[in-house]
Protein backbone atom coordinates (compact mmCIF):
# COMPACT_ATOMS: atom_id res chain seq x y z
CA UNK A 1 0.00 0.00 0.00
CA UNK A 2 1.00 3.63 -0.48
CA UNK A 3 -0.52 7.07 -0.08
CA UNK A 4 -1.83 8.32 -3.43
CA UNK A 5 -2.93 11.87 -2.67
CA UNK A 6 -4.25 14.35 -0.15
CA UNK A 7 -7.38 16.29 -1.13
CA UNK A 8 -7.85 19.99 -0.36
CA UNK A 9 -11.06 21.89 -1.16
CA UNK A 10 -10.21 25.24 -2.73
CA UNK A 11 -12.30 28.37 -3.28
CA UNK A 12 -10.62 29.57 -6.50
CA UNK A 13 -9.02 26.84 -8.56
CA UNK A 14 -7.02 29.13 -10.85
CA UNK A 15 -5.57 31.03 -7.86
CA UNK A 16 -4.66 27.75 -6.16
CA UNK A 17 -3.11 26.28 -9.30
CA UNK A 18 -1.02 29.43 -9.69
CA UNK A 19 0.22 29.09 -6.09
CA UNK A 20 1.07 25.40 -6.26
CA UNK A 21 2.70 25.59 -9.71
CA UNK A 22 4.28 29.05 -9.83
CA UNK A 23 5.08 29.63 -6.13
CA UNK A 24 5.85 26.10 -4.89
CA UNK A 25 7.03 24.73 -8.24
CA UNK A 26 4.71 21.74 -8.56
CA UNK A 27 3.37 20.59 -11.94
CA UNK A 28 -0.26 20.31 -12.96
CA UNK A 29 -0.55 16.57 -13.59
CA UNK A 30 -4.18 16.33 -14.65
CA UNK A 31 -7.40 18.26 -14.47
CA UNK A 32 -11.00 17.26 -15.20
CA UNK A 33 -14.36 19.00 -15.01
CA UNK A 34 -17.39 17.03 -13.79
CA UNK A 35 -20.36 19.09 -15.06
CA UNK A 36 -23.01 16.73 -13.69
CA UNK A 37 -21.50 17.00 -10.21
CA UNK A 38 -20.56 20.68 -10.62
CA UNK A 39 -16.94 20.25 -9.53
CA UNK A 40 -13.42 20.19 -10.97
CA UNK A 41 -10.49 18.08 -9.82
CA UNK A 42 -6.89 19.10 -10.43
CA UNK A 43 -3.91 17.03 -9.35
CA UNK A 44 -0.56 18.71 -8.70
CA UNK A 45 2.78 17.36 -7.55
CA UNK A 46 6.54 17.46 -7.78
CA UNK A 47 6.59 14.08 -9.52
CA UNK A 48 4.22 11.84 -11.43
CA UNK A 49 1.48 10.11 -9.48
CA UNK A 50 3.09 6.73 -10.17
CA UNK A 51 6.22 7.92 -8.35
CA UNK A 52 4.82 9.58 -5.23
CA UNK A 53 1.94 11.21 -3.41
CA UNK A 54 0.31 14.31 -4.91
CA UNK A 55 -2.31 16.90 -3.97
CA UNK A 56 -5.85 16.76 -5.30
CA UNK A 57 -7.35 20.25 -5.47
CA UNK A 58 -11.15 20.02 -5.48
CA UNK A 59 -13.15 23.02 -6.66
CA UNK A 60 -16.89 22.79 -6.05
CA UNK A 61 -18.46 25.21 -8.52
CA UNK A 62 -19.94 28.25 -6.80
CA UNK A 63 -18.20 27.71 -3.44
CA UNK A 64 -15.58 30.40 -2.90
CA UNK A 65 -14.30 29.59 0.61
CA UNK A 66 -14.15 26.92 3.29
CA UNK A 67 -13.57 26.96 7.02
CA UNK A 68 -10.31 25.14 7.71
CA UNK A 69 -11.56 23.54 10.91
CA UNK A 70 -9.48 22.48 13.87
CA UNK A 71 -8.50 19.02 12.65
CA UNK A 72 -6.38 20.01 9.67
CA UNK A 73 -2.66 20.38 10.32
CA UNK A 74 -0.48 20.85 7.25
CA UNK A 75 1.08 19.29 4.18
CA UNK A 76 4.85 18.71 4.55
CA UNK A 77 7.33 19.22 1.72
CA UNK A 78 11.02 18.33 1.91
CA UNK A 79 13.43 21.02 0.64
CA UNK A 80 17.21 21.15 0.32
CA UNK A 81 17.48 24.55 2.04
CA UNK A 82 14.50 25.94 3.98
CA UNK A 83 16.05 29.43 4.20
CA UNK A 84 16.52 29.67 0.43
CA UNK A 85 13.08 28.13 -0.20
CA UNK A 86 11.42 30.83 1.94
CA UNK A 87 13.20 33.59 0.05
CA UNK A 88 12.20 32.10 -3.30
CA UNK A 89 8.58 31.62 -2.20
CA UNK A 90 8.40 35.27 -1.08
CA UNK A 91 10.00 36.37 -4.36
CA UNK A 92 7.26 34.49 -6.22
CA UNK A 93 4.53 36.21 -4.19
CA UNK A 94 3.92 33.52 -1.58
CA UNK A 95 3.29 34.12 2.12
CA UNK A 96 5.76 32.77 4.68
CA UNK A 97 4.05 32.48 8.07
CA UNK A 98 7.04 31.07 9.97
CA UNK A 99 10.53 31.84 8.76
CA UNK A 100 13.05 29.03 8.45
CA UNK A 101 14.82 27.98 11.62
CA UNK A 102 15.22 25.09 14.03
CA UNK A 103 11.97 23.69 15.36
CA UNK A 104 11.17 24.34 18.99
CA UNK A 105 12.58 21.59 21.21
CA UNK A 106 14.60 20.13 18.32
CA UNK A 107 17.16 20.76 15.62
CA UNK A 108 15.26 20.07 12.39
CA UNK A 109 15.06 23.24 10.29
CA UNK A 110 11.47 24.00 9.29
CA UNK A 111 9.37 26.85 7.94
CA UNK A 112 5.69 27.35 7.13
CA UNK A 113 4.02 28.96 4.15
CA UNK A 114 0.34 29.47 3.48
CA UNK A 115 -1.60 28.83 0.29
CA UNK A 116 -4.35 31.19 -0.95
CA UNK A 117 -7.04 29.28 0.97
CA UNK A 118 -5.11 29.42 4.24
CA UNK A 119 -3.77 25.85 4.18
CA UNK A 120 -0.38 25.52 5.86
CA UNK A 121 2.54 23.95 4.00
CA UNK A 122 5.50 22.94 6.17
CA UNK A 123 8.93 23.08 4.59
CA UNK A 124 11.31 20.58 6.18
CA UNK A 125 14.98 20.97 5.37
CA UNK A 126 16.64 17.75 4.23
CA UNK A 127 19.16 16.55 6.79
CA UNK A 128 22.75 16.16 5.69
CA UNK A 129 23.64 12.54 4.96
Amino acid sequence: MRILHTMLRVGDLERSLKFYTEVLGMRLLRRKDYPDGKFTLAFVGFQDESEGAVLELTYNWGVDRYDLGTGYGHVAVEVDDAYAACEEIKRRGGVVTREAGPMRHGTTVIAFVQDPDGYKIELIQRKAA
